[in-house]
């Protein structure tokens, strides 16, 4: 469900604003309507997504917009806990995608589900940080703390410690040298996020990094891209295994044979896992099961039914 069109950022390696234009956020009002019809027709979850989800409601000053007859500001965190509130109504899921780490994020964190066979606001953000060298973040025009971006996930932790976070990476960047490579790497290890995804940097016809000097040669690129993915892949795989004997409560998309696939608040469709439930057959997909994990491979999560485990 997409929230807004465009972007205000100029990141070197991006035409979207080129070929979209600025940040254009639909009104509240509109957005919630579309989210309540499609729970109304049956939707178990909504993914909201944009050029830039944390700035929703910028382009227009966070101008008061109308939703059940109530006034509600055009913002990030009033959206959050509408759609929250929709969500908890139809027993279905709401995850944000392209968040951008500012600092008002902070708000939206409390607001998510800890009771997740409910419905609700999941904790799980999709974040993309692109690189930890202040030097490379700052060639790619984009924010460039990552100390303080350390300091807020660990935030988030404390408020919910189940929080998955997901983001991408651009290796390779134009200039970009082996120690900042290693200071990626350092940050990985840092934060310890549950989902990456990394990209050797291609130049795109019109970017303007594609003009920066010092290019990175091919090999080096992908060179520093499986090594990057060495290293977050012992970091996924450990946080999988972590969950091993615990209950789950996740949302069958799918019967193959004897076994149900589905996911976990961790796993966004088609982009991060999936949980294969053992003697599921069952089960039905769009609807809610308890499941008890006994394993984990590098990506995904094995699981037997829980008691009770049919939560419709």
């Amino acid at each position: 469900m997409k929230i807004s069109e465009g972007c205000n950022h100029r990141c070197t390696f991006c035409i979207i604003p080129s070929l979209r234009g600025d940040l254009v956020s639909r009104p509240i009002g509109d957005v919630l309507v579309e989210a309540e019809r499609l729970l109304r027709a049956g939707v178990r979850e909504l993914l909201v997504v944009s050029q830039d989800t944390s700035a929703y409601g910028l382009d227009i000053g966070y101008r008061t917009g109308f939703w059940q007859g109530r006034p509600i500001k055009t913002r990030m965190h009033e959206l959050a806990r509408e759609l929250d509130a929709l969500a908890k109504a139809h027993r279905a899921w709401v995850r944000l995608h392209y968040v951008y780490p500012y600092p008002h994020v902070d708000g939206i964190v409390p607001l998510m589900t800890t009771t997740p066979a409910e419905g609700g606001l999941l904790a799980y953000l999709d974040i993309p940080f692109q690189h930890a060298s202040p030097r490379i973040l700052r060639l790619m025009k984009r924010p460039a703390a990552p100390e303080k971006v350390l300091d807020r996930v660990r935030a988030w932790r404390v408020i919910r410690p189940d929080i998955t976070l997901r983001s991408t990476f651009i290796v390779g960047f134009p200039g970009e040298t082996e120690a900042e490579f290693e200071e990626l790497l350092a940050f990985l290890g840092d934060a310890q996020l549950d989902r990456v995804g990394c990209f050797a940097y291609s130049p795109v016809e019109g970017a303007v990094a594609n003009a920066l000097p010092d290019p990175v040669p091919e090999p080096v690129k992908q060179d520093r891209r499986a090594r990057f993915m060495t290293v977050q892949a012992a970091i996924s795989a450990a946080r999988l295994r972590a969950k091993i004997g615990r209950t789950l409560d996740v949302l069958v998309d799918a019967i193959d044979g004897n076994v149900a696939l589905a996911r976990s608040t961790a796993d966004a469709p088609e982009i991060d896992g999936v949980v294969r439930i053992a003697g599921g057959k069952s089960l039905t997909p769009g609807h809610f099961a308890r499941v008890r994990v006994i394993s984990a491979d590098a990506h995904d999560l094995h699981a037997t039914l829980a008691p009770r485990s049919g939560l419709g």
